[in-house]
């Protein structure tokens, strides 16, 4: 494989760019137990974008990890998991947010996984009308009988990574998580690194 790009990401900053199809996006979570928050849309059609809902039911399981494909709300294939270090991945918890900040922990903050994907986006033309329920690499959100939900400590070995392949041109968008009221980022939150690769 080429390395076409090769991107350390700050702690709680975001990055975008465009996947063609076959190439390869590799994230790295260099320090470990970093969440990244991450998005999806068909380069062709942006308005097509990742949906939580589709993915869940195509594959029958809430998390995702290693083969899962990223489906869209029009049912197209945008990427594959192809490697995975980690098993499980969160897809219910959604972005942290300046206003849910507020109602979960009382806090004002002013940086925020909303906020990076709405400057991420701005930045491709699309609005806060493209944001949805994203997945979160990395990150632990185990789901109990009875239903309930939570953040968990999860221990990430240094270097930790997952590889998607791009079944179309997707643009992808991610937020290198800020959080700093729950563990998802250890309460500390670390670079990433983001490869693109063409084979």
């Amino acid at each position: 494989m080429q390395t076409v790009h090769d991107e350390i990401v700050p702690a709680k900053k975001s990055w975008s760019g465009v996947i063609k199809a076959g190439d390869i996006l590799v994230i790295t979570d260099l320090e470990g137990q970093q969440a990244v928050d991450f998005l999806c849309y068909d380069a062709n059609d942006p308005a097509d974008r990742y949906s939580a809902t589709n993915t869940v039911k195509v594959q029958g399981n809430v998390y995702v990890g290693l083969n899962t494909v990223l489906f869209s709300d029009g049912g197209t294939a945008l990427m594959t998991v192809i490697e995975d270090t980690v098993g499980k991945h969160d897809t219910v918890y959604g972005c942290c947010s300046n206003p849910n900040n507020l109602l979960r922990y009382g806090v004002e903050t002013t940086e925020s996984c909303y906020s990076n994907f709405e400057g991420a986006l701005a930045a491709h033309g699309l609005g806060k009308d493209a944001i949805v329920p994203n997945i979160n690499w990395f990150m632990s959100v185990p789901i109990l009988d009875d239903g309930s939900a939570g953040v968990a400590n999860a221990e990430l070995k240094p270097n930790s990574h997952v590889s998607l392949r791009a079944e179309t041109d997707v643009l992808a968008v991610l937020s290198n998580c800020p959080q700093m009221h729950n563990p998802c980022n250890g309460y500390n939150p670390s670079p990433i690194k983001v490869t693109m690769q063409r084979g």
